[in-house]
């Protein structure tokens, strides 16, 4: 059995669950309520705003009413500084910079470890398990995943705090085993400058069995059009005959849409869209 079979079959039961989503999404909302309720019942929002007392969605939205990143952005920066038990059970050590539509030019999301299992790469995995589900035929295991990402900078000089983008802290965090699938390494993968990085990244990537890309279609775009100056080849498939699958987000794909036929032209070529921001793996493409 080849590698991406192994995936398939291990991913199956989690295809089982994503299922259970068409038909009892309110109770499943409802439990996950009540999972991060008691996950921040001792937190000094989860006191002040009685979460003891909250055992329905009717009764968490009378005690906590709705609020704006502005009336967020003091409790955020005294965890930012290093505070436990603020917003979330106890410390948070990764901030996604986004730049929203607020006063600030730029607004900063804590990313608890369990935001990141449980939200960001659980998304991830259900792109990866509806793809595999729909595309039984697939090889994208057999060969690497070309996979973009920003970066990162200390966080108010606190050790082991980080602040960045949001793609930056997934790799940067992401397990070993899916470090053996993708490419580039890490070193280059968070490097600040992009034009160093674009280089980097084709003259890395040309050499490996590329067989699906994840990432913003315009950075991506980017990266596989310098592949193609460097290679001297007509398409991408010329350069990586197992490429078979985009996973893309961040901006709408429509645009770019006929730029990317024009690049790989083999019909069998796919395409996933995902909507993960940084406050949250939000919804992706069946």
């Amino acid at each position: 059995m080849n590698k991406t079979k192994l995936v398939n079959c291990f991913l199956s039961g989690r295809r089982k669950s994503i299922s259970k989503y068409e038909n009892q999404t309110e109770e499943l909302q409802s439990k996950v309520l009540q999972k991060l309720i008691h996950q921040a019942i001792h937190t000094e929002w989860g006191q002040t705003h009685g979460f003891a007392q909250v055992n329905d969605y009717n009764s968490f939205t009378k005690t906590s009413p709705i609020s704006t990143y502005e009336e967020l952005k003091g409790y955020i920066d005294r965890m930012r500084r290093g505070e436990k038990d603020v917003l979330w059970s106890g410390k948070v050590r990764w901030y996604a910079k986004s730049s929203g539509t607020t006063n600030d030019k730029s607004k900063f999301i804590p990313v608890s470890k369990e935001c990141l299992q449980d939200t960001h790469y659980r998304g991830g995995t259900d792109a990866v398990a509806l793809y595999l589900g729909q595309n039984p035929r697939s090889r994208m295991f057999d060969g690497k995943a070309l996979i973009l990402g920003g970066s990162h900078s200390p966080n108010y000089n606190l050790p082991h705090s980080l602040v960045g983008d949001l793609s930056a802290i997934l790799i940067e965090n992401v397990s070993p085993f899916v470090n053996h699938f993708r490419i580039p390494s890490k070193e280059i993968a968070l490097l600040g400058d992009f034009e160093e990085k674009r280089e980097k990244i084709a003259r890395a990537a040309i050499r490996e069995n590329v067989t699906n890309l994840s990432g913003v279609p315009s950075w991506m775009l980017s990266v596989l059009t310098r592949v193609m100056d460097i290679s001297g080849k007509t398409h991408l498939e010329d350069v990586w005959p197992g490429i078979e699958v985009f996973f893309h987000g961040g901006v709408s794909f429509t645009p770019y849409r006929e730029q990317y036929r024009q690049l790989i032209t083999q019909p069998g070529m796919h395409y996933m869209e995902t909507y993960n921001a940084s406050e949250g793996f939000f919804g992706l493409q069946t």
